[in-house]
C-alpha cells in the first residue's frame, strides 16, 4: 500500500498535476465565481486593508495576505530549487562542467531569451504602427508600460519542458538533457531579469539594503567552513536574512535563496563522499552509511522541500492563473507568438551559429531535434505567469491579456506531442 501511495504521488510529481490542476481551477473560478475568486484570490493595491486575501497587517510596508505568502514567500522555495538545479548543473560532472560541454546549448540560451524579446518589441512596434487596439493612441508614460512585458516570454518552465521532452524524443534521447540545460539557464536569466527590471514601482529600489543579503552569503559561507551538512540552516537562517534584504531593498524577495543554495555542500564524485545517484536507495540507507556513502545537503535540500514546492504550485496557480476568457486582448497574442516565434527561431538560429564557428550540437541530436527543443521550450506557464504579475502590478488589466498568453502557452506541449508523434520522433533510428 505504502509503495502505492508513493507512486500515485511520484506521478502527480513528475507530471505536474498539482500545477495543472491549480491553472484549471484558477480559471474556473474566475469565470464562474469572479466574486469568490477575487475575494480570496484578488491581487490587492493601494492601502485597503479590507477582505479576506489580507490578515490585516503590513510587513516591509506590504499587506500580508495569499499574494504575499504565496508570491513572496512560497516562491522562495520554488526559485531554489531552480538555484539548486543550476549550481548542480555547474559541478563536476554536471551539464555546465567542463564549459565546453555546455557552450552549444548555452549559446541556443542567449538565443531562447534574444529571440522572444526581439518577437515582443517587433510585435509591439508593429501593433502601434497600425494602431491595433488603440496602442498608436496611448501617451509615452502608457506605451512605455505596456513595452515592460518584455520579459514574460524569456523563461521556460523547466517540469514541464523536460516532461514532455521526454515524451517527444524518448527518455535517454541527447535532445531532453539539451533542453533541459537550457531551461535551466534561461531561468536564470529569467531570476536576473525579474532582480534588475521589475522591481516594485511604487517602491524605488534601495540598493544599500543588499547588504543584507551580503550578510546572508557570508553566514552560509561561515556554515560550509564550518562544514555544516545538513541543508537547514543555510536555508532557515541564512535565508531569511537575504529574503530581509531584498525586501528592505525593494526588489523581488522570492529570490532569496537564489545567491544562498550556491553555498551548500554539493557531491563530490571525485571523492565518493556523497553521491546525488540512486545508489544510496538502491543498497539502502544503513548499508550506505557504512560504506560513508551519502546523499549531499544541495541534494537533501531538493528531496526533502520538493514535494512541498511541487503541490505547493497549486496555489501558485490558483493565485495568478485565474484570468476571465473575456479578458483576452492584444497583448495575449504578442506574448504567445514572442514565446512560440520567439523561442524556436531564437534557440535553433543560435544554435546553429554555434555550430558554425565550431560548437557542435550534443552527439546524436539533428538540426530537425533542434527545432523541436526550441518550440519545446516555448512552455512559458510558471516563470512567465510569475512575471506578469511583476511586469504588470498595477494594470490588472493588461496583466490578465499577459497572463491569458503564458497559460496559452501550455498547448505548445500538446501541439509538440501531436507533431512529434506523427514526425515519427523518439523512434530508433540512424542519425
Amino acid at each position: 500500500m505504502s509503495n502505492q501511495k508513493n507512486g500515485f504521488v511520484n506521478f502527480l510529481q513528475e507530471f505536474s498535476i498539482p500545477l495543472l490542476a491549480g491553472v484549471v481551477c484558477a480559471l474556473l473560478a474566475a469565470n464562474l465565481a469572479p466574486d469568490w475568486y477575487l475575494e480570496w484570490f484578488g491581487h490587492p493595491h493601494g492601502d485597503d486593508p479590507h477582505g479576506i486575501w489580507t490578515l490585516g497587517f503590513q510587513m516591509f510596508g506590504k499587506w500580508v495576505g495569499l499574494h504575499f505568502i504565496i508570491n513572496d514567500i512560497f516562491m522562495v522555495f520554488f526559485f531554489g530549487i531552480a538555484a539548486k538545479e543550476i549550481t548542480e548543473s555547474c559541478l563536476p560532472g554536471g551539464s555546465l562542467n567542463p564549459p565546453s560541454k555546455a557552450v552549444n546549448p548555452l549559446i541556443a540560451t542567449i538565443g531562447g531569451v534574444a529571440g522572444p524579446v526581439g518577437v515582443f518589441f517587433g510585435f509591439m512596434f508593429l501593433a502601434r504602427s497600425m494602431n491595433l487596439s488603440g496602442y498608436g493612441d496611448l501617451n509615452a508614460e502608457d506605451w512605455a508600460g505596456h513595452l515592460k512585458g518584455w520579459g514574460i516570454p524569456t523563461a521556460t518552465d523547466i517540469a514541464l519542458a523536460w516532461l514532455v521532452a521526454r515524451t517527444v524524443f524518448g527518455k535517454s534521447h541527447p535532445a531532453v538533457n539539451f533542453l533541459l540545460l537550457l531551461a535551466v539557464a534561461d531561468d536564470a536569466i529569467g531570476l536576473g531579469i525579474i532582480a534588475i527590471f521589475y522591481g516594485d514601482p511604487l517602491h524605488p529600489a534601495a540598493p544599500e539594503y543588499l547588504g543584507l543579503v551580503a550578510l546572508g552569503m557570508a553566514v552560509a559561507y561561515a556554515l560550509r567552513r564550518m562544514q555544516v551538512m545538513q541543508w537547514w540552516p543555510y536555508i532557515l537562517v541564512a535565508g531569511p536574512i537575504a529574503w530581509c534584504g531584498l525586501m528592505l531593498a525593494h526588489l523581488h524577495p522570492a529570490l532569496a535563496l537564489v545567491p544562498i543554495v550556491p553555498f551548500l555542500p554539493g557531491p563530490k564524485r571525485d571523492t565518493g563522499l556523497f553521491v546525488d545517484t540512486d545508489e544510496v536507495d538502491v543498497m539502502g540507507e544503513d548499508v550506505a552509511h557504512d560504506l560513508g556513502i551519502q546523499h549531499s545537503p544541495l541534494h537533501n535540500y531538493e528531496h526533502q522541500t520538493k514535494a512541498f514546492v511541487d503541490f505547493g504550485l497549486f496555489f501558485f496557480a490558483m493565485g495568478n492563473a485565474g484570468v476571465e476568457l473575456a479578458g483576452m486582448g492584444l497583448m495575449t497574442w504578442v506574448i504567445l507568438a514572442s514565446l512560440v516565434v520567439g523561442k524556436t527561431i531564437g534557440v535553433a538560429g543560435f544554435s546553429l551559429f554555434a555550430k558554425a564557428i565550431g560548437f557542435p550540437l550534443p552527439q546524436g541530436m539533428n538540426v530537425r531535434d533542434l527545432i523541436m527543443a526550441g518550440f519545446v521550450a516555448a512552455l512559458g506557464l510558471t516563470v512567465a505567469l510569475f512575471v506578469c504579475g511583476a511586469a504588470f502590478p498595477t494594470d490588472l488589466a493588461l496583466q490578465g491579456e499577459a497572463k491569458m498568453g503564458a497559460l496559452f502557452s501550455a498547448f505548445v506541449g500538446i501541439a509538440a506531442i501531436i507533431i512529434g508523434k506523427a514526425m515519427g520522433f523518439g523512434k530508433a533510428k540512424d542519425r
